[in-house]
């Protein structure tokens, strides 16, 4: 007698309606554009799971990150859903093969090339705005022959990606495609996060970072966490004031040290920005600060500098150390300040780094970053000296770091 066919009983996870309605569909391709923590992923997964299930030995079905660790994320995830009975999976080339031997992938859209060839019967991109254009167009091609369906979700990240814009489109009504926006406000009413979270994370970002966050509302500005026009607003000639507090960020490589000082109205009254030996450094930032409070970048090689010039009994300096946490705060605090119209400083390289500084979200948070190639010393020595004028320090030799 042939082998009985092998039969499943399978019960969807529960899901809200909002994620039912804008994933499940009949529809060839979904485009979600949500905030942070309103139900973006999960559902992802379930439905590429109900879309392997349903498949065939050989099928191919992908799911798509911005970077290998996401994509990773995404596969411990799913084999933690599945029951270990029903899959085999591959560690090193992170796929899980079903029993009816459909197999899900889990790739990176690091490199287009490499996305290009198979046959896909049906894919999530997730976080599509930090995919690349190119890996859209590649993923499409493998889609072509199946008619596979495609969902692609994440948050919203300005107006100058294809992810928008194929978003429009969707949202404008073409044939065989669903449009849907995901909030915090939605999956607050849903259970999913606390409105308290919300609130919260409304006083503690600046508002055009959590409008685009947590309510999917897409910046004129491209990624930009000051705003441009807000930067433009707070651009004035160099005061005559005299100095209340510094800012230093010091030299990384082939980078500049450059030091800002702000006077009481918090005007920029001193820019510094030059490239010398460590000795040198140390002698022009002790004759330029005197005896006024400064915060000094102490990451890195910042580390002993900033002991250093503490030693030396020359002025009251203080280090801050860089990290993902610590760097967020000092930019949002900025952030609010020039939105605020609460700093003023010169046209030139300080203005320049401003309106090229970009945001992006992760798991952990906001990364504020200059992009690649470009450098970040105005903007974080303008951030220092904004923060040191925010929280005033009275600084001994001993009070070595925050």
């Amino acid at each position: 007698m042939p082998p009985r066919p092998l039969t499943i009983r399978y019960k969807r996870p529960w899901l809200t309606d909002y994620q039912k309605e804008a994933l499940f569909g009949s529809e060839r391709y979904a485009v979600v554009e949500g905030s942070t923590k309103a139900g973006k992923t999960a559902p992802c997964l379930v439905w590429l799971a109900e879309q392997a299930m349903a498949g065939k030995s050989g099928q191919n079905y992908w799911w798509i990150a911005p970077v290998y660790p996401q994509a990773e994320i995404a596969f411990r995830r799913m084999k933690r859903a599945l029951p270990q009975a029903l899959y085999k999976s591959n560690i090193t080339d992170k796929w899980i093969e079903l029993v009816n031997g459909a197999r899900i992938w889990f790739k990176s859209a690091e490199k287009p090339d490499n996305l290009y060839g198979d046959d896909v019967y049906a894919m999530v991109i997730d976080e599509a705005t930090r995919c690349r254009e190119e890996s859209w167009h590649a993923c499409r091609s493998t889609v072509t022959a199946t008619k596979g369906r495609v969902r692609i979700i994440g948050n919203v990240k300005g107006r100058k990606n294809w992810a928008y814009k194929l978003a429009r489109r969707a949202e404008a009504g073409e044939p065989n495609m669903i449009y849907r926006k995901f909030t915090a406000l939605d999956a607050a009413k849903a259970g999913l996060i606390s409105e308290d979270e919300i609130e919260q994370a409304r006083r503690d970002l600046p508002e055009q970072v959590f409008r685009e966050l947590y309510l999917a509302e897409p910046s004129d500005d491209g990624g930009n966490p000051f705003g441009l026009s807000a930067i433009l607003k707070c651009v004035a000639p160099l005061s005559g004031g005299a100095p209340t507090v510094w800012g230093w960020d010091l030299a990384k490589s082939m980078n500049w040290t450059v030091g800002i000082a702000l006077d009481k109205t918090r005007m920029t009254c001193r820019f510094e920005r030059f490239q010398k030996p460590w000795e040198d450094t140390i002698n022009s930032i002790i004759r330029e600060t005197g005896r006024i409070d400064a915060l000094v970048d102490a990451t890195g090689v910042g580390d002993p500098i900033v002991e250093r010039l503490q030693r030396t009994g020359a002025g009251q300096f203080k280090g801050y150390k860089f990290n993902s946490t610590s760097k967020q705060q000092l930019m949002e605090g900025l952030a609010v300040a020039i939105q605020r119209q609460e700093v003023w400083y010169p046209e030139g390289p300080i203005v320049s780094e401003l309106e090229a500084f970009e945001y992006e979200y992760t798991r952990t948070g906001v990364r504020y970053t200059a992009p690649e190639g470009m450098d970040d010393d105005c903007v974080m020595a303008l951030a220092l000296a904004v923060q040191a004028a925010a929280a005033p320090y009275k600084m001994t030799v001993k009070s070595l770091r925050i």
